[in-house]
């Protein structure tokens, strides 16, 4: 590598560091390490929750997808548009006003205790051991990509880039929690948008220009790589669309909603958020089409086996290195040190989003729910730094053993929480008669429904679109065979609903 390239790598991970050390000074008790004692502004808010969500799929994933596959892998973005719109427009403000509301819950599993007055914890337990459960897998698949970042750009094994990524993330996590988290995300969120913007308008550039680019990609695959309906199975768009359902569910977005400073805050919020990400993934589908033009036309197999990359029969070996590859063959090396920084955005500012919801679970759900019910916030605390470097040494040796695409572990994590968290999100914001035990038994329908779906079912068919069709049933069925909510649990639905509207 480059040493330019190198030292512009080193200053923005120094400064994510810095970021922590900073977010540590600042970070007195468990809503500042949780929810940064809810003072997000709007695009703070915005950018995190986008810089959280993408994660390393948005620019190794998706690009790499789009590369091999062509358009018809476009309408997973066409679906994520959506589901993230309607998840701004409908659940932000409402989530934001009834955690507050509901005696200030701070995480999800609290939300649920709180707002259905669950005694028994078997809520916070359920939903709990599921966000432990995906968002391992989650952090795995940032894991991953952290591996062929380095590997890629440093010469590094695998072993030894997956450990290197790790320490970095770890670190700044272990530090400044939530307040460090946010403004790291929110730096990475602008340097994702940035590399998406630059990269694709240098791959055309070298590519003779979109028209030229199409061309190339039409004739070598004989159309089908520039086609979104013809040659789509009807399973294949209503999967690609099924992850906008997976929005609904996801503890490390939810969680930015209910940090905003104050609900009026969303319009804006929603406006930002929304303009970045259809901008950025517009981006990551100029970066698989350009790439796969401007790769199969130049002769550059022996620069890119120098740098680790492989090419097979004029295609790349691995399809998720597309937009690395890119970067080392056309940009200026510091600019190059950038683009790869992005990457690692991308990556970090996804794992310490989970990494902090996870060890939220442990330190408020497991930790003082069972064992410590009097510890205080400062022992709370450290239990939860505690989690994230634990959580994570389980993520990295799920890494280690998974040989799974960075979008497959995604794709499998994401529907974890959409089928098991988004209809009882929904549900509970706008359902007044949903029970206890009918938010119970649909999180834990929504979740062994995507695991033995995934594991058992051979079929096409995206599993959250099974898991959240049976959990959102089964929740309303078991409501409505039971007893309705009492009058207190109801008087506060219609609070937290005029507050929300007004």
């Amino acid at each position: 590598m480059d040493t330019a390239t190198l030292v512009t790598f080193i200053v923005y991970i120094v400064g994510m560091i810095a970021l922590g050390l900073i977010g540590y000074k600042l970070t007195t008790n468990l809503s500042d390490y949780f929810l940064g004692g809810r003072k997000l502004g709007p695009g703070v808010a915005a950018l995190s929750a986008g810089a959280s969500d993408m994660s390393s799929w948005l620019l190794l994933g998706l690009p790499g997808a789009i590369y091999i596959s062509g358009l018809a892998e476009a309408w997973i973005a066409v679906g994520l548009t959506i589901g993230a719109y309607l998840n701004w427009q409908f659940v932000a403000k409402r989530l934001r006003v009834y955690t507050e509301v509901s005696n200030n819950a701070i995480t999800i599993p609290d939300f649920f205790e709180q707002r259905f007055r669950d005694n028994s914890r078997s809520l916070r337990v359920a939903s709990a051991a599921v966000i432990l459960l995906f968002f391992t897998f989650y952090t795995a698949s940032g894991l991953v990509g952290g591996a062929k970042l380095f590997s890629s750009s440093f010469g590094l094994s695998p072993n030894s880039a997956l450990i290197i990524g790790s320490i970095v993330i770890i670190g700044y996590t272990f530090l400044g929690g939530f307040i460090a988290v946010s403004w790291t995300d929110f730096i990475q969120g602008i340097l994702m948008f940035l590399a998406l913007i630059v990269l694709p308008i240098i791959a055309v550039q070298n590519a003779g220009g979109w028209s030229e680019a199409v061309n190339v990609v039409g004739n070598l695959t004989d159309g089908k790589n520039l086609e979104m309906i013809q040659g789509v199975s009807t399973i294949g768009i209503i999967s690609s669309l099924a992850w906008g359902l997976g929005y609904f569910g996801q503890p490390h977005i939810l969680v930015r909603f209910m940090a905003l400073r104050t609900p009026k805050d969303v319009p804006k919020a929603r406006f930002i958020g929304m303009t970045w990400m259809v901008l950025s993934l517009f981006g990551a589908v100029f970066v698989g089409i350009a790439g796969y033009a401007y790769l199969a036309t130049a002769d550059v197999s022996a620069e890119l086996a120098e740098r680790g990359i492989e090419m097979s029969g004029g295609v790349l070996a691995d399809q998720e290195t597309v937009f690395l590859a890119l970067t080392q063959l056309l940009t200026h090396p510091v600019v190059a040190g950038i683009l790869l920084a992005a990457i690692l955005a991308a990556i970090m500012s996804t794992i310490d989003s989970q990494l902090l919801v996870s060890s939220s679970a442990v330190a408020e759900d497991f930790y003082k729910g069972f064992f410590r019910k009097s510890a205080s916030n400062k022992e709370l605390v450290w239990v939860a730094r505690i989690s994230v470097v634990v959580i994570a040494l389980l993520a990295l040796l799920i890494a280690k053993l998974n040989e799974s695409l960075v979008l497959e572990l995604v794709a499998y994590a994401w529907a974890g929480f959409g089928a098991s968290f988004g209809p009882i999100i929904l549900l509970s914001l706008f359902w007044k008669r949903l029970t206890r035990n009918g938010a119970l038994f649909g999180i834990i329908t929504g979740a062994v429904t995507v695991v033995i779906w995934d594991m058992y079912v051979p079929s096409d068919l995206y599993e959250i679109v099974p898991g959240f069709a049976l959990a959102a049933i089964v929740a309303i069925i078991v409501s409505l065979l039971g007893r309705e909510p009492s009058a207190e649990i109801q008087e506060e639905f219609d609070k937290a609903r005029e507050v929300a509207n007004s």
